[in-house]
C-alpha cells in the first residue's frame, strides 16, 4: 500500500494488455506460430514484408478475437478495419504495423473484478466493475535481441520469428485506482482468456504483455477529486504481475513527490527497471496521430455477421466466475476454496476430475470435496509454486490423489501416514497403494492389537494417567501420541481414543 502522506491524492491507471492469440498459424501468413524455434526460421515473404506480397486474414484468430470479446461483455462490431500503424523501429520489418484504430473489432465492455480492500474477505467479497474501451486485433512485432546467454552485446540482432503472430489488445478505461486492484485485474483477465483457451499468457514467453498508463489527481478535504484526470505516463516493460504492482507503486509515488515540490508531470514513455526498482524515461509519448493510422489498403473490411457471433457466442465454455459458483453450490465448498481451485482452468479440471473418480455419496459430499479441496491446494500446490510449476507438471496425477484418498476414507492409512505416502508419490509418481504396501504402512485397525499397545503406554505413562483420573482430561492426548509414536503413526486414532478411555474409565472405578 501506499504511504498514508500520499492519500491525498488518487492515482488513475488504465490497462494496455497485448495477449498472442493460440492459432497454429499467423495472422496473414501460413507460417508457424510455434515458440522457441531458432531465430528467423518461422518468416515468410508475407510477415516480412516483401514488395508484391498481400495478406490473408487467419479466420481463427478473429473467432477467438470474437470468444474474448463476447466474455468481456463488449459490443461487437458489425463493420471492423483494419489500419496501418506508421513508425520505425528495427524489429518492425514492413515499418508499420496492421492493426486496428478508429473500427476496431469490439467496444465499450467491462470485466467485474473482486474489490482490492475486501479481496481478502471470504463471506463479503464484493465486486467491481472496470470498463474495457476495446479489444482490437493486430499483428505481433519482431524481437530484439541485445545479449546472447550472459554475454552483453555492442549491437543488436533481430528475430522476426514472432512478426505476423495474432495478438489481442484489450484496453481497459482509466477506472483503476491502484497497483492492487491493477494486479487484480491482469490476474483475472488471464484466468478468463485461459478458460476460453485462446491464448496460453505465458508472461515469461511474452505471450501475456501489459503496458499501463498512470496518473494522479488530487482530492480536497470534502475527498472530492479535483478536476479530471491528470498528466499520465506509460509504463512498458512489465513482465510479471509482482513486476506490475511494484512499477505503478513507484511511478504513483514518483508523480505525487513531482507535484508536491511544485513541479509538472511530463507525459512520456517510461520503462520499468526490475533490478533498480525504478521506472525510467524511454521518450516522449507519442500521441496517436503520430503514427498516421490510414485503412490498410490489401485487406477488405471485415464483416461480422450475427449468425457467426451467436455461434461462437453459444460454444463458449464456462468462465471462472460461473465456475466458482458452481462449486460452492455443487461441491459445497467456501467461497475461499472455490475461489483458488478455479483461478486457473487446469487446476479446476485437476480437482473435479479427482472428485469424479471418488464415487461420493451425498452424506459425505462436502468432507470429501473439502479434503480434496485441502489436499490440492496446500500440499500439492504448495509443492509445485516452491518448484515454480504449474499442475500440468505435478508427478500425482487426478487418478493418483484420488486412490489416496480413498485410501484415507477407507481406514486403510490415517490422514499422517498419508502425508508420508504423499511425499513419495509427488517425489516418484508411484501410486499410492503401492507406496503402502511396498513400506508396510496399512493402518492397525485391529482392537486387540491397540489394546495391547495400549495396556504397555498406560504402565510406561503412570504419571500422565494420574493427571487424568485428577481431572485432566487434555492429558489423553499425550497417551494418544504414545500410541501412535509405539505404532509408527500407523494406529487408527479414533480406535486409541476409544480403547484408552475404556481403560482410563475401568480402572477409575
Amino acid at each position: 500500500m501506499l504511504d498514508d502522506n500520499l492519500m491525498n491524492y488518487q492515482p488513475v491507471i488504465g490497462l494496455e494488455v497485448h495477449t498472442q492469440l493460440k492459432t497454429r498459424s499467423k495472422l496473414f501468413c501460413a507460417c508457424s506460430t510455434e515458440f522457441g524455434l531458432p531465430p528467423n526460421s518461422n518468416i515468410c515473404p508475407v510477415c516480412t514484408g516483401q514488395p508484391g506480397v498481400l495478406p490473408v486474414l487467419n479466420k481463427k484468430a478473429i473467432e477467438y478475437a470474437i470468444r474474448t470479446a463476447i466474455a468481456l461483455n463488449c459490443k461487437i462490431a458489425e463493420r471492423a478495419i483494419f489500419a496501418r500503424k506508421n513508425y520505425f523501429y528495427p524489429d518492425l520489418p514492413k515499418n508499420y504495423q496492421i492493426s486496428q484504430y478508429e473500427m476496431p473489432l469490439a467496444e465499450d465492455g467491462y470485466l467485474e473484478i473482486l474489490n482490492a480492500e475486501n479481496a481478502e474477505i471470504s463471506r463479503r467479497m464484493q465486486k467491481k466493475r472496470i470498463g474495457i474501451e476495446r479489444v482490437h486485433l493486430e499483428e505481433d512485432a519482431g524481437k530484439l535481441l541485445h545479449a546472447i546467454g550472459a554475454q552483453e552485446l555492442d549491437y543488436s540482432l533481430v528475430d522476426f520469428n514472432r512478426t505476423g503472430i495474432p495478438l489481442l489488445e484489450i484496453v481497459s478505461a482509466p477506472e483503476i485506482y491502484s497497483p492492487e486492484e491493477a494486479y487484480i485485474y491482469l490476474q483475472t483477465l488471464k484466468s478468463i482468456l485461459q478458460y476460453l483457451e485462446v491464448s496460453d499468457c505465458d508472461m515469461e514467453k511474452g505471450s501475456l504483455r501489459c503496458d499501463a498508463n498512470v496518473s494522479v489527481r488530487p482530492q480536497n478535504v470534502a475527498s472530492r477529486f479535483i478536476g479530471t484526470l491528470g498528466i499520465k505516463t506509460e509504463i512498458k516493460n512489465m513482465n510479471s504481475f509482482k513486476a506490475l504492482k511494484e512499477a505503478l507503486t513507484y511511478e504513483i509515488t514518483r508523480q505525487i513527490e513531482v507535484l508536491e515540490s511544485g513541479e509538472k508531470i511530463v507525459q512520456e514513455t517510461r520503462l520499468w527497471d526490475a533490478d533498480k526498482g525504478i521506472t525510467q524515461s524511454m521518450r516522449s509519448k507519442e500521441y496517436a496521430h503520430d503514427y498516421r493510422y490510414f485503412p490498410e489498403p490489401d485487406l477488405v473490411p471485415l464483416v461480422l455477421e450475427k449468425d457467426f457471433i451467436e455461434e461462437i457466442r453459444k460454444s463458449l465454455s464456462e468462465l471462472p466466475t460461473a465456475r466458482k459458483e458452481r462449486f460452492i453450490k455443487e461441491y459445497q465448498l467456501s467461497e475461499y476454496d472455490a475461489g483458488v481451485l478455479t483461478a486457473e482452468k487446469m487446476l479446476a479440471d485437476y480437482y473435479e476430475e479427482t472428485i469424479n473418480r471418488l464415487q461420493i455419496t451425498d452424506y459425505k459430499l462436502q468432507i470429501i470435496s473439502k479434503t480434496t479441496a485441502n489436499w490440492i491446494t496446500t500440499e500439492l500446490l504448495g509443492r509445485l509454486n516452491a518448484e515454480n510449476k504449474t499442475i500440468t507438471e505435478s508427478t500425482v496425477k487426478p487418478e493418483d490423489l484420488a486412490g489416496l484418498i480413498k485410501l484415507i476414507q477407507e481406514g486403510i492409512i490415517s490422514g499422517k501416514i498419508a502425508k508420508t505416502v504423499f511425499e513419495e508419490m509427488y517425489k516418484t509418481g508411484k501410486k499410492a497403494e503401492e507406496i503402502v504396501k511396498e513400506k508396510g504402512l496399512i493402518q492397525i485397525a485391529d482392537e486387540k492389537e491397540i489394546a495391547k499397545i495400549v495396556e504397555e503406554v498406560l504402565k510406561e505413562n503412570e504419571p500422565v494417567v494420574k493427571e487424568y483420573k485428577a481431572g485432566k482430561e487434555r492429558a489423553i492426548g499425550a497417551l494418544v501420541g504414545a500410541v501412535m509414536k509405539k505404532t509408527s503413526g500407523r494406529a487408527n486414532p479414533q480406535i486409541v481414543n476409544k480403547i484408552l478411555k475404556q481403560k482410563l474409565e475401568g480402572e477409575g472405578k
